[in-house]
């Protein structure tokens, strides 16, 4: 009989690697289980991950491209917010799925021990997959607009994917931490989203922002990502300082969602 003993985390220690690789199973499980529960019983299936984006693009290249006529630089408006809007749906979906891990699933935190973190890393997983399945509606929008496709455009979508994960993840974790005892984040999380994709450059290029305010725009992880990934399609030169500022932040919330997580874990099953 294998027998687990369970020590406490040190005080530096943000992640405790051996306990979370001995319980990886987990990750398959949880995010399998998610994305079948999302799409049970749908007519389309994993097509919906395709709609939210293709929809938004459209609304979005009517009001603000045609109407509004903010300017979109060397890309066609229609692919230049659809680049912004998969990234923006993958970091607020995985946010809010991240942020409500722990609440979703406080019957099990009550009745058997695993390492909590592998909820809200197992949400944004789920989320990346939703990603993954839009990135058809960025190559299909590539070939339609007669845009080049190249190694330096999958290196960036990968470094995109890895500054989005990190920033949704350590807010995710952060939140997750606070919704366990302030049940009010699942009503203050969606405001708080619509809030920032309107300081991300989804629908506006940087350069129409003051300059003065351009890093602090950068601040926000999102906005490195989108900016550079536009860059490159565009055949612009890469904004490599925003990009920089943007991964250090996504860093930062990621240490800190950890921290903040690890200060409070062990409390979770007592409140929940």
């Amino acid at each position: 009989m294998t027998r687990i003993v369970i020590k406490p985390k040190g005080k530096l220690q943000l992640i405790n690697i051996t306990e979370i690789l001995r319980y990886r199973e987990l990750f398959y499980i949880f995010s399998w289980r998610d994305i079948k529960v999302r799409y049970k019983q749908t007519f389309f299936g994993i097509a919906w991950a395709l709609f939210q984006p293709l929809i938004n693009m459209i609304i979005f290249t009517i009001f603000f491209g045609n109407l509004v006529k903010i300017p979109s630089g060397n890309l066609p408006y229609p692919l230049f917010v659809l680049i912004g809007l998969i990234f923006w749906t993958f970091f607020s979906g995985a946010l809010t799925q991240a942020s409500n891990s722990l609440i979703t699933n406080e019957n099990l935190l009550k009745k058997v021990y695993f390492p909590k973190l592998i909820l809200p890393i197992s949400s944004v997983i789920t989320s990346l997959v939703d990603f993954i399945i839009t990135l058809v509606l960025l190559f299909l929008a590539l070939f339609f607009f007669h845009t080049s496709f190249s190694l330096e455009l999958i290196l960036m979508l990968l470094t995109g994917i890895i500054i989005t994960f990190f920033s949704a993840l350590g807010l995710g974790l952060l939140f997750s931490s606070i919704n366990v005892k302030y049940r009010d984040v699942r009503y203050v999380l969606p405001f708080l989203i619509q809030i920032l994709m309107f300081l991300s450059p989804v629908i506006y290029p940087v350069s129409t922002i003051k300059s003065s305010l351009k890093y602090i725009l950068a601040l926000n992880p999102m906005t490195g990502v989108i900016e550079s990934v536009r860059a490159v399609i565009s055949q612009t030169p890469v904004p490599y300082d925003i990009l920089a500022l943007s991964s250090l932040s996504a860093v930062c919330l990621l240490i800190l969602g950890l921290f903040y997580f690890q200060s409070t874990e062990r409390f979770f099953a007592d409140i929940v």
